[in-house]
């Protein structure tokens, strides 16, 4: 009856509650947590279908309302099989590219030519840019060529850039729009991500602040347990974000973000980088992938002073070095990455023969031909840094016992971001001083 009513209500929601009991029929079990938490055992379930009016000497009893009811079911989805298999029939009849396209989608293959010129978008870019923004930038390019992309934020589409331009709002008045407003509800964002990439057809993305991936953290573990492909997009990605403070400023989450298998992270270094980011993003046809990204601007690198940011597809490579036999490797990710390169420039002058490795996704890194892996870090140079504004857990598989890993172990402050930075000892002034003691074995 409230199902019935709820139907007939079409003006308004309606929330049907059914208020029940654990283990109902259970005579000693039932609105106990043992309902839950152990096997009724043979003397129970017996004595429960008993109280049920069932036949309790006949395992596994079905009773004929039940089966009728799930036959009668049956019948219908057979029946919806074949009305849709006809509606197919006749939109490829009479809509036979639209058609074609479409199937395409639901298997999951991309339009060829989908990422052409990527790698070039930023190349001739003048002034420093949010890693935000140039995500901004490269969702707006591929819109148009993926017709299956679309998605939204958590009432932060303006700060995280996620808005396709000119796509409309997916909503009751318009199912061909492509920005979904979810509202204030990481988890459910998540989840209705993850039900539309089950469903197959489109690459949903989801954006929030990386701070608040504790409130969906369940939902993109489910991503990544399915395999499925779902973009998560987590802006505002560290101290940087400011005098919004502690509260505000993610310092464990992105090593959180790593710790979930077949999770692919990606936290790019400036908007070329976050180019390469999507581009793998999209590739990944296997599991989620969260890129992590920066509020404030930072510089766009030259590529004709650094290693191509196609290198960023194979998760880590060396962006920068004196020489092909470094006495001190240098590893950093994002924002982070300047002020490394700022410290080799000092190094250098130093006459110190040194490497700069741009790390933006371990998982990617760890896929990698170990020869390539031992070409990026070569195991003989035991002299190593790391940089990153977030907990330096984790940094140990990369910097060894000999090396050092920078970053912040504790909550932030509400101060401007350069301050912060400042504060807590991200400058390029303590990274040549941590590497002149890594280098001359003054940690020990």
């Amino acid at each position: 009856v409230a199902v019935r009513e709820a139907r007939e209500d079409i003006n308004h929601p309606s929330l049907v509650i059914c208020r029940t009991i654990i283990g109902y029929g259970s005579p000693h079990k039932a609105g106990t947590a043992r309902a839950h938490g152990e096997p009724l055992g043979e003397e129970e379930t017996a004595l429960t279908k008993t109280s049920l009016g069932w036949k309790a000497e006949e395992p596994f009893h079905v009773p004929p309302d039940v089966l009728s009811y799930f036959r009668e079911a049956l019948s219908r989805g057979q029946k919806q099989t074949e009305n849709w298999d006809s509606a197919m029939k006749s939109y490829r009849s009479a809509y036979p590219e639209e058609a074609r396209r479409l199937e395409a989608q639901l298997r999951g293959e991309l339009t060829d030519g989908w990422d052409d010129g990527l790698a070039g978008l930023f190349l001739s870019a003048e002034k420093p840019m949010a890693t935000r923004t140039a995500s901004g930038t490269v969702l707006n390019k591929l819109a148009p060529r993926i017709h299956g992309l679309l998605g939204g934020s958590a009432d932060l589409a303006p700060s995280t850039r996620t808005l396709l331009d000119g796509e409309g709002d997916f909503g009751p008045a318009n199912y061909s729009g492509r920005n979904l407003h979810f509202g204030i509800r990481e988890h459910a964002m998540g989840a209705i991500a993850n039900g539309m990439a089950v469903h197959g057809g489109v690459i949903p993305y989801t954006a929030t602040f990386l701070v608040f991936y504790d409130y969906m953290r369940p939902a993109v573990r489910l991503a990544a347990l399915m395999g499925i492909r779902v973009v998560f997009i987590f802006t505002h990605d560290s101290i940087g974000v400011g005098e919004d403070g502690p509260t505000h400023q993610p310092i464990e989450q992105v090593m959180g973000l790593r710790s979930v298998p077949n999770l692919t992270t990606i936290r790019p270094a400036d908007a070329t980088e976050t180019a390469m980011a999507w581009v793998s993003a999209i590739k990944n046809a296997h599991g989620p992938t969260a890129l992590v990204l920066t509020r404030q601007s930072v510089p766009v690198l030259d590529r004709g002073v650094y290693a191509s940011a196609e290198g960023a597809l194979r998760g880590g490579y060396s962006l920068w070095q004196t020489s092909d036999s470094p006495a001190l490797l240098m590893m950093a990710t994002g924002s982070e990455i300047h002020l490394a390169l700022e410290a080799a420039r000092i190094l250098a002058d130093r006459g110190i023969n040194l490497r700069v490795v741009s790390m933006p996704s371990w998982e990617l890194f760890e896929a990698q031909p170990r020869d390539y892996r031992e070409a990026v870090l070569p195991s003989a140079v035991r002299a190593r840094i790391s940089v990153e504004a977030g907990i330096t857990l984790g940094w140990e598989r990369y910097v060894g016992l000999d090396g050092k890993a920078i970053g912040i172990d504790r909550f932030g402050a509400s101060a401007p971001g350069p301050e912060l930075y400042r504060r807590f000892g991200l400058t390029s002034d303590r990274i040549v001083q941590e590497a002149l003691q890594v280098l001359e074995g003054g940690r020990y």
